[in-house]
C-alpha cells in the first residue's frame, strides 16, 4: 500500500497550482492593489469582501473569519478534502505524478494520466447523455422528470441526461472521442460480453455522480422501458474513479449550504434530492446504491464540521454540537429500519443528528408533487433527534398498556439509551424513556440502563407485542431508491465501505496567538515592516537584518520575526524573490514558524499594503523598514539615557565614558538613517 506523498512531489503540486486559478472557480476575485486579488469570503456570510489572495506568495487569508491557507489548504477547506486528496486532486490539474514513500511509485492501478482521461471520459459521456435527452427517443425519459415535477431547467441544474437504447452509441462516440477500449471498460460506461464490449447504459434516465470537486465520476440510471429486464435503478459499478461508499449524489450542490448552514439532510435518491434542494433545501444529498455508512460520515464531518458553530444545537446540558445530519425516511417499516441502523453510525460523528418521517410514508418528491415546496421545508423543520426516534420505535413495538409490555419494553430500550456514546445524552435520554414508558420509579430505569449492554438495541429481534403488522403504502414509493431492489441500502445487514486506511490528515488548528491592537502605532509599524518583508524581500533594506531580536515589542509579531531569522532572513529571502519563487520564501518561514504563529504568517503574507502603486512600492517599503529600525534605535538611546542618569561619574569613571560614546554612536546612527530616508 502506497504511504506518503513524496514531499517534492507535494511542493511540485504547491508550485504548478496556480491558487488565483482554483480559488477564482469559487470566488469571483477583483484587483485590490499591488499582486493582491479579493473577493468575498466562501467560508462565512459577508457583504464586503475581507477575502485575499496574493498570487505571488501562494497564499490566501479571510480577515473576516480568519481562514487562510496555501492552494492546498484551500481546496481541503472548500471542498472538504483530506491533505492527501487533495494534492491528489490538484496534481491531476496540473498534471503532476504523484510519487509515493513507501516503493516510490504511484498508487496501484494509477498510471501516469489514467485518472484524468477517465475524468475525460465522464465528461464526454455526460455531455452526450444531457445532449440526447432532447431528442425524440428521450421522450419517456422527459415524461418521467414531467410528471414528477421537474421541468427542462432543472434537468439542465442536476445535469439529468438520457442513455440511448442502442448497444453501443455510447462506445461509438466515446471512440470517436480518442478513447481506447482499455479506458472506456476501466471506466465503468461499459460492460464486457461474450461478444465484447457494450454500453452499460441503455434506454434509461442518468444521473451524473460528482465528486465534492465538481467532477463526474460515474452515473446512477433508472429504468424506463418494460422491456428492460435490468433493476430499476443501475449505478456504475466499482471503478478506480468510482466507490459507492464514499460518494454522495449531489454533494458538489450542496457542498456551499452545508457548511454555510452548517446541516445536510440525506434523502434517498436521485429525485428525493433533485425536490429537495428546489424546494430550498440545498443541503440535500443520497448515498448512491448503499447505507449511509462511516465514510459517508467522513465526508459530513470535513463539510458540516463537528463543533464550533454558531448554528449548532444546545443541548439540555449546555453542552454546543456542531451541524446538524437530518436522515429522511419514509414513515413505513423498511423506513424505520433504515433510521434504526443509522443510529449506529451516528456514533461516528457528533453532529446532531435527526430522522425527518413523513407520517402518510411519502418521499421528497411526492411531498413536493402533492403539498409543494413548503410541505418539504416544514418537513425537514419538523425533524426530531434521532435517538428519540430510534428509543420511540423501539417501544412502539409494545403494549404499554400492560405490565408485561412496560417490562419488555424497558428491557428492549435499555441497551438503545446504554449505547449512546455521549455521557452528557445519557442521563437526559434516560428520564426521557422513563416519561415515555409511565414509569414513576426513575431509579429502576436508571439501573436497567446502566446494566444494559453498551451496544444499541437490535430493533430486528425484539418482541412484537400488541401491535398489528406495518403495511408498505401503494405507490410508487420504491422508485427513488437507487440501486434497485437488490442495491438499495435499506434492511441490509452489510455495508460497503470499512474502516478508514488512516488518520484524517487535516490536523486541527492549534490557537492563534493574540495580536495587539492596531491603532497602536508601534505595533501597525511592527506589524507592516512584517508585511513588507514576507511581500517584498527584495525591496526591503539590509538594515532589517540587522534588527536585534527584541527588535519587536509584541510578542506574535516577535515570533514570527524570530522564524524569519531562522528560514534565513534576507540572505534566502531576496534571491527567491528574485527568481520569482516568492512562495517558497513564505513557505520556508512558515515551516520554522511555532504551530499557533502560522496562522499569522499567512494573514502578514497576503495583507493587502497601503501603498497600492507599483513606481512608489520601494519607497514605501523601504520607509516602512527603516522607521522600525530607527524605532529600535530611539528606544535603545532612551534605555543609555536612563542608565547615565543611574550611574556615579565619579564612582566609575571607565565605565561611564564608555556608555556615554555607545549613546553618542547611536544617537548619530539614528541621525544618518534619518537622512538617508
Amino acid at each position: 500500500m502506497a504511504g506518503r506523498i513524496r514531499r517534492e512531489d507535494v511542493e511540485a503540486v504547491r508550485e504548478r497550482a496556480r491558487i488565483e486559478e482554483i480559488v477564482g472557480a469559487h470566488v469571483t476575485l477583483k484587483p485590490a492593489g499591488v499582486g493582491s486579488l479579493k473577493g468575498l469570503c466562501p467560508f462565512h456570510d459577508e457583504r464586503s469582501p475581507s477575502f485575499h489572495v496574493r498570487p505571488q506568495v501562494g497564499r490566501y487569508h479571510c480577515f473576516g473569519c480568519g481562514e487562510g491557507g496555501d492552494v492546498i489548504a484551500f481546496v481541503q477547506q472548500v471542498d472538504g478534502l483530506g491533505f492527501t486528496e487533495a494534492v491528489e486532486y490538484l496534481a491531476s490539474r496540473v498534471g503532476v505524478q504523484l510519487r509515493y514513500e513507501e516503493g516510490g511509485a504511484a498508487r496501484p492501478g494509477d498510471e501516469p494520466g489514467r485518472r484524468r482521461r477517465l475524468i475525460e471520459a465522464h465528461a464526454v459521456a455526460e455531455t452526450y447523455f444531457r445532449e440526447q435527452l432532447a431528442s425524440p427517443a428521450a421522450a419517456a425519459g422527459r415524461m418521467f422528470l414531467a410528471e414528477r415535477g421537474f421541468d427542462r431547467a432543472a434537468a439542465e441544474h442536476f445535469g439529468v441526461g438520457f442513455a440511448p437504447q442502442g448497444w453501443d452509441s455510447l462506445l461509438r462516440h466515446l471512440r470517436g472521442r480518442g478513447f481506447t477500449e482499455a479506458e472506456v471498460t476501466a471506466s465503468g460506461l461499459v460492460s464486457q460480453g461474450q461478444r465484447g464490449i457494450y454500453d452499460r447504459f441503455r434506454g434509461r434516465l442518468v444521473w451524473p455522480i460528482r465528486e465534492v470537486t465538481g467532477e463526474t465520476i460515474g452515473f446512477g440510471a433508472r429504468r424506463l422501458f418494460e422491456e428492460d429486464q435490468g433493476p430499476k435503478y443501475l449505478n456504475t459499478p466499482e471503478t478506480p474513479l468510482y466507490r459507492k461508499s464514499h460518494v454522495l449524489y449531489g454533494l458538489d450542490l450542496a457542498k456551499r449550504d452545508m457548511q454555510r448552514d452548517k446541516r445536510v439532510v440525506v434523502v434517498e435518491g436521485y429525485t428525493d434530492v433533485m425536490a429537495m434542494q428546489l424546494s430550498g433545501i440545498g443541503s440535500a444529498v443520497a448515498t448512491c446504491g448503499t447505507a449511509f455508512g462511516p465514510d459517508h460520515a467522513r465526508i459530513v464531518r470535513r463539510l458540516v464540521g463537528d463543533s464550533g458553530s454558531s448554528s449548532g444545537v444546545q443541548l439540555a446540558s449546555g453542552t454546543s454540537v456542531g451541524g446538524e445530519i437530518i436522515f429522511t425516511f419514509d414513515g413505513d417499516a423498511a423506513g424505520q429500519k433504515a433510521a434504526l441502523r443509522a443510529f449506529g453510525e451516528d456514533q461516528s460523528f457528533s453532529a446532531q443528528t435527526f430522522v425527518a418521517v413523513e407520517p402518510s410514508g411519502m418521499d421528497p418528491c411526492e411531498l413536493r408533487q402533492a403539498k409543494g415546496p413548503d410541505a418539504v421545508r416544514a418537513l425537514v423543520a419538523g425533524r426530531q433527534p434521532l435517538y428519540e426516534f430510534v428509543i420511540r420505535s423501539t417501544l412502539a413495538s409494545y403494549d404499554l398498556a400492560t405490565a408485561e409490555g412496560r417490562v419488555g419494553a424497558l428491557r428492549a430500550a435499555a441497551p438503545v439509551v446504554a449505547g449512546i456514546r455521549d455521557a452528557a445524552l445519557r442521563p437526559e435520554y434516560t428520564r426521557l424513556l422513563a416519561g415515555w414508558l409511565g414509569i414513576e420509579d426513575l431509579d429502576s430505569v436508571r439501573r436497567a440502563v446502566s446494566g444494559a449492554s453498551r451496544g444499541p438495541a437490535r430493533p430486528d429481534e425484539r418482541r412484537q407485542a400488541g401491535r398489528p403488522e406495518d403495511r408498505r403504502p401503494q405507490g410508487r414509493a420504491d422508485e427513488r431508491r437507487p440501486g434497485g431492489p437488490d442495491d438499495r441500502g435499506r434492511g441490509q445487514a452489510a455495508r460497503a465501505g470499512g474502516s478508514p486506511a488512516g488518520p484524517d490528515e487535516r490536523a486541527q488548528q492549534p490557537a492563534r496567538m493574540p495580536v495587539p491592537d492596531r491603532r497602536d502605532p508601534v505595533a501597525q509599524t511592527e506589524r507592516t515592516t512584517l508585511e513588507v518583508v514576507l511581500q517584498a524581500p527584495h525591496l526591503v533594506p539590509n538594515e532589517f537584518d540587522e534588527l536585534a531580536g527584541d527588535a519587536f515589542s509584541a510578542p506574535a509579531y516577535r515570533a514570527v520575526h524570530e522564524a524569519i531569522r531562522a528560514a534565513g532572513g534576507l540572505a534566502v529571502a531576496q534571491p527567491l524573490s528574485a527568481a520569482g519563487d516568492a512562495t517558497a520564501w513564505v513557505g520556508a518561514v512558515i515551516e520554522q514558524a511555532a504551530g499557533a504563529v502560522q496562522p499569522l504568517v499567512t494573514e502578514l503574507a497576503v495583507a493587502p499594503l497601503p501603498e497600492d502603486r507599483p513606481e512608489a512600492l520601494a519607497d514605501y517599503v523601504r520607509g516602512v523598514v527603516l522607521r522600525l529600525v530607527e524605532l529600535g534605535f530611539t528606544r535603545h538611546i532612551a534605555e543609555l539615557r536612563g542608565a547615565l542618569q543611574r550611574m556615579d561619574s565619579a564612582a566609575d569613571p571607565a565605565a561611564y565614558s564608555a556608555a556615554f560614546a555607545e549613546l553618542v554612536a547611536m544617537e548619530g546612527r539614528r541621525r544618518m538613517l534619518r537622512e538617508s530616508a
